[in-house]
């Protein structure tokens, strides 16, 4: 039986599924920067939930009216094992499985998958987002105050990449806001090289 947010999803032809919330509102974010409103982002609340949310999506009555599905996960540990995780959940709902992330798998809908961050051995969104932010004035301030947690407290966070953005939008104008969030409020410098390839995979849809 689908639930509310696969039904929501199928408002347009062209959907880009995503694992949370910030993914919702950053790429909600980056899709209204880009002036695409013929794309429908839907969350698939976690990688373990891929597999029943794609079987679930290909029931619904409007199903055939799909053109293209875009897929978006991060690496995590492991960038390939992640992509064969997301294949296996495309091939159970009898959807095209791309040879390769960011290479399009013709078929009706057609299907593309990226790994977060693009072209990494390992990582997430917020790898990413650390990279675009780069340049930053607030960028040596954050790295100072990492370096001083390790040799006070002898140890990194586990999410050291998560953490790390959050120190960094700490240095905005409102300081408490989550990167989906912040996305969404106009923190993130879209014309980033860094942004390219994600802009490329948005496209192929």
């Amino acid at each position: 039986m689908a639930n509310d947010e696969q039904t929501q999803v199928m408002t347009k032809s062209k959907l880009l599924l995503v694992e949370g919330k910030d993914e919702f509102n950053f790429f909600g974010a980056l899709l209204r920067h880009l002036r695409r409103q013929d794309v429908k982002v839907g969350a698939y609340d976690g990688k373990d939930n891929l597999r029943p949310f794609l079987r679930g999506l290909t029931q619904l009555p409007d199903f055939e009216a799909v053109e293209s599905i875009g897929i978006v996960r991060d690496a995590d540990d492991d960038a390939n094992a992640a992509f064969q995780s997301v294949c296996s959940s495309l091939s159970n709902a009898n959807l095209p499985v791309p040879e390769a992330p960011l290479a399009l798998a013709l078929g009706q809908p057609q299907v593309a998958v990226m790994i977060m961050p693009p072209g990494a051995n390992a990582g997430m969104l917020e790898d990413l987002c650390l990279s675009a932010f780069r340049d930053d004035p607030a960028t040596p301030c954050v790295d100072q105050y990492f370096r001083c947690i390790e040799s006070r407290l002898g140890s990194l966070p586990r999410h050291e990449a998560k953490a790390r953005v959050h120190a960094f939008l700490a240095s905005r104008e409102r300081p408490d806001l989550r990167l989906g969030e912040a996305a969404l409020g106009g923190y993130l410098p879209w014309d980033s090289p860094v942004f390219e390839s994600v802009k490329t995979f948005i496209n192929q849809l």
